[in-house]
């Protein structure tokens, strides 16, 4: 082959490439059109969102409030034996238990130190 005909063959090679890319951007582009008009689609068949009748409304006694506890953890009990096992209904259902002070713990200036803030610690 001379050099003519592998110039040609090397020109007709890369508009073969850009039109298969062509082609394929087309089927890309196509695929995109599709799904946005199936999504349109199904959205028109779902149900309108409620009218402001609709909505919910607070109770009658108002809202409500949240309740904090302090809680402590429940120990679990121990087995008699050492070959005793001790079955699911033995145990409690809760892992935690109302602690008897329901004083919150506060920070104590002095007492710690945030790692970083150059405080001393635990002291």
């Amino acid at each position: 082959m001379n050099t003519a005909s592998l110039v040609v063959l090397a020109v007709s090679q890369e508009q073969l490439n850009v039109f298969l890319a062509f082609i394929g951007g087309m089927v890309v582009a196509g695929a995109l059109i599709w799904a946005v008009r199936l999504g349109m689609d199904v959205r028109d068949r779902e149900p309108a969102p409620p009218s402001p009748e609709e909505q919910p409304r607070l109770p009658e006694g108002g809202a409500v409030h949240e309740e904090r506890e302090v809680r402590e953890p429940r120990e679990v009990p121990r087995a008699s034996q050492e070959s005793e096992r001790l079955m699911p209904y033995q145990l409690h259902h809760a892992a935690s238990q109302r602690c008897e002070n329901q004083k919150r713990k506060r920070w104590l200036p002095g007492s710690s130190g945030a790692f970083g803030s150059g405080g001393p610690g635990h002291v």
